[in-house]
């Protein structure tokens, strides 16, 4: 029976039968077939379930209790890191490609009229890019940007324009396309540098002099440049598909799967001596999630891809299913010192880290792969025994990991 239910869940999908086995990945990606695994559905999680569940998670960002979005008069809104008061790039870049996802075109103009008014710069050396921390009021926290914002800013913004055009109040495809000409006009001038670095054509830490000169694993979504390539329409299109994908062979440990949250173009380790950059802390959580989406997108690295997610999983699953830590050495062993989290300091079983490392099953073709989704489900978004609660990080991951086992992370081609 098991076997029958599989079968009529892979021929719903219009997949191969091969595909119906929640241990064998697909061998082909959305770009291609426009088709999305639903794990949940493939393990035999009840499709009205699985809809309840996404809609709670989302529910619970957006509108709970523990929210993260809050609205601001008529026309604005912003996501708040809230254990750090602050706004962020990050989760302000996040809450547009959700809103896109979900066809929330409301939730979408309101958080882009908020970064453009109090983050964007629309002048000077910095002009195009986005003050990376802002208080909840605007008031910037800091002048420069941190490059994942403005990679997702990018990605989220052509989205946008292929969902619901450029005629209703908003040309997304011209914001996205003044922001990558704005950053490649930057030639160093006031130590300001394109957020893609030219000669390496990987993504900087940060788009400056010094932080230009390193990366940042977690900001790696080859996917997205195929996105670029295929809609920005700024004539960089080849560029774009330069993008390597060989950078993350180099920069994830060859043993235990794990990378450092910071690191060389090369993959070598930075040897700052500092707390963060060598080890796998709260950055690092975001690789597995990555790298699946690569794998559902694209597909262009499945052997790599496959073995990758099958080594993380085996190191986090060696530590304990239910007790693996967020914090590690990236060969594996305990780090010295605890990066604090908000006012907290602890090494715990974060639920982001339990989130990523579920999506990490999308591409996984062993069997515990399984129970890393089940542990997912069953995961409860509430405070650790030593009191602290993360709204904003645990809470965004946890919803992209249901995005993507659901089949509800999708790129969004242009209307016909």
């Amino acid at each position: 029976m098991k076997n029958l239910f599989y079968l009529l869940l892979c021929l719903i999908a219009g997949a191969s039968c091969s595909q119906a086995d929640p241990t064998k990945p697909w061998d082909k990606g959305a770009f291609e077939t426009q088709k999305y695994r639903n794990l949940f559905a493939e393990m035999g999680y009840k499709q009205a379930d699985i809809d309840a569940k996404l809609k709670s998670v989302f529910d619970g960002m957006f509108y709970g209790p523990d929210k993260v979005y809050f609205e601001v008069g008529d026309s604005m809104a912003y996501i708040s890191d809230v254990k750090n008061h602050d706004v962020r790039t990050e989760g302000m870049s996040y809450g547009l490609m959700i809103a896109v996802q979900f066809d929330r075109q409301d939730i979408f103009d309101r958080l882009w009229r908020w970064g453009t008014k109090y983050m964007q710069h629309q002048d000077g050396p910095l002009k195009g890019y986005f003050a990376w921390s802002c208080a909840t009021d605007g008031t910037r926290n800091s002048q420069g940007p941190a490059s994942d914002g403005e990679l997702y800013y990018v990605t989220a913004l052509i989205f946008a324009s292929n969902r619901w055009g450029n005629d209703t109040g908003i040309n997304y495809l011209a914001e996205a396309q003044n922001i990558l000409n704005c950053s490649m006009e930057k030639d160093g001038t006031n130590r300001v540098m394109p957020f893609i670095n030219v000669e390496h054509k990987l993504i900087t830490f940060v788009p400056d002099i010094h932080g230009g000169r390193f990366t940042d694993p977690s900001y790696h979504v080859p996917a997205f440049y195929e996105v670029w390539a295929r809609w920005a329409n700024d004539g960089r299109a080849d560029f774009w598909r330069e993008c390597s994908r060989e950078y993350l062979h180099k920069s994830i440990h060859p043993v235990t799967g794990l990378n450092p949250d910071y690191n060389n173009y090369d993959g070598s380790l930075l040897g700052n001596n500092r707390i963060i950059g060598d080890a796998f802390r709260f950055d690092s959580w975001r690789v597995p999630m990555n790298i699946a989406l690569d794998y559902s997108w694209a597909c262009a690295d499945k052997e790599w891809q496959q073995e990758y997610g099958n080594k993380i999983q085996n190191f986090l699953y060696s530590q304990g299913i239910d007790t693996f830590v967020d914090q590690y050495n990236v060969d594996g062993t305990q780090v010295k010192d605890t990066l604090r989290a908000g006012e907290h300091k602890a090494l715990r079983h974060s639920l982001g880290l339990v989130a990523t490392s579920a999506a990490a099953s999308l591409m996984c073709t062993h069997e515990k792969s399984r129970e890393f989704v089940d542990k997912l489900w069953n995961a409860k978004h509430e405070p650790y025994e030593d009191g602290y609660f993360d709204a904003y990080y645990d809470g965004l991951l946890r919803l992209f990991a249901f995005m993507h086992l659901s089949g509800n992370y999708r790129i969004i081609f242009p209307e016909k």
